[in-house]
């Protein structure tokens, strides 16, 4: 049986007036059915572009220069705007970051959820679809779901519009849910209850999801695999556990470290040093060297490639070469509680 979602040495540039940034370079990873995997690293590295490249939703400046996603089996990678509209919702949907831009305020919450709805039972009777907007409502715990149908967005807290943004994802029960940020926008308590909330749906319908997002207590909470991304490449993949307790990359290392749980009392947090690197024109070698403590000289000079740990772990890192010194990770670069 084929993966639900296979990305395959896939790269995607973005055409500017400065230049072509490639924002995603060489990119492979899978993901299997009822699986989460979630896609960190800091701002701009390529894990949104990555998501938006597999649903086609990229402006018209993008193109996929090289690479190919396969759905179901099915090589996607070229489809047009005519055969991914036949899988956008049914085979996948989005959940955006901010719930107040993805919702239309001129519109009740109830009349976008069932707009939806619509799309993809255009027969539907009228009673059907109240029926299931509200359904779909209670589904994401949107209580008196009849009532507040009636509601516009702005009558919603933060937390709530998240929930109706999640329901109108799941009006064409999707396989695969794409979650980009869906917690940045809300207070640290609504983010909790927002989590709890995406892991339980995903549990109890089965929906396998990529989970965007800088947090890495984001990731110990709702992932089964994380992907650790820094400028357009995936630099460490493995399980939560292994990312977390055994991470191998010095550039998870700095994420880790910069965590508050181990801040440790200090006035301030962890930073990593320096920015990442333009991707106009990305530097030779490992793209994270001058900002690496640890690097080698070979780290200036050629890319390394992923050495695995174990089978569902690996890193590219030149200190896993066996010709590499052997260096231990910092204090608070691994064995954080979950």
């Amino acid at each position: 049986m084929p993966e639900l979602l296979e990305v395959k040495n896939l790269s995607v540039s973005f055409f500017t007036p400065a230049g072509e940034v490639q924002a995603v370079r060489n990119v492979s990873f899978s993901l299997k059915a009822g699986e989460v995997l979630a896609l960190v690293g800091e701002s701009g590295c390529g894990k949104s572009a990555l998501c938006r490249s597999i649903m086609k939703l990229l402006p018209g400046t993008a193109r996929i220069k090289s690479g190919s996603i396969l759905a179901n089996g099915a090589d996607i990678t070229h489809y047009g705007e005519r055969d991914m509209k036949k899988l956008r919702g049914r085979l996948f949907a989005m959940v955006l970051q901010d719930p107040m831009t993805a919702l239309n305020p001129t519109m009740t919450v109830g009349a976008q959820i069932a707009e939806a709805v619509r799309v993809h039972r255009p027969r539907i009777s009228r009673a059907a679809l109240r029926d299931r907007t509200a359904e779909l409502m209670e589904l994401v715990g949107i209580d008196r779901p009849r009532e507040r149908m009636e509601r516009y967005p702005h009558q919603f807290s933060g937390g709530m519009r998240q929930r109706a943004v999640l329901a109108a994802a799941l009006a064409g029960d999707p396989a695969i849910l794409f979650a980009d940020e869906p917690t940045t926008a809300l207070d640290v308590t609504v983010q909790a209850q927002i989590l709890d909330l995406f892991r339980d749906l995903q549990r109890r319908l089965g929906t396998a999801a990529v989970f965007v997002t800088h947090d890495l207590g984001v990731v110990a909470r709702v992932a089964d695999r994380v992907a650790v991304m820094y400028a357009g490449k995936i630099v460490e993949t493995g399980t939560v556990e292994e990312v977390f307790y055994d991470p191998r990359h010095p550039y998870t290392w700095g994420l880790l470290r910069a965590l508050p749980a181990l801040a440790g009392g200090r006035d301030s947090l962890y930073a990593i040093p320096g920015m990442p690197p333009t991707l106009v024109n990305p530097p030779k070698g490992d793209a994270f060297a001058c900002r690496n403590e640890y690097a080698l000289a070979i780290d200036y000079e050629e890319e390394p490639p992923m050495f695995p740990v174990t089978d569902t772990h690996s890193a590219a890192t030149w200190l896993l070469d066996p010709r590499a010194p052997k260096i231990a990770p910092p204090a608070g670069g691994g064995a954080v509680g979950r």
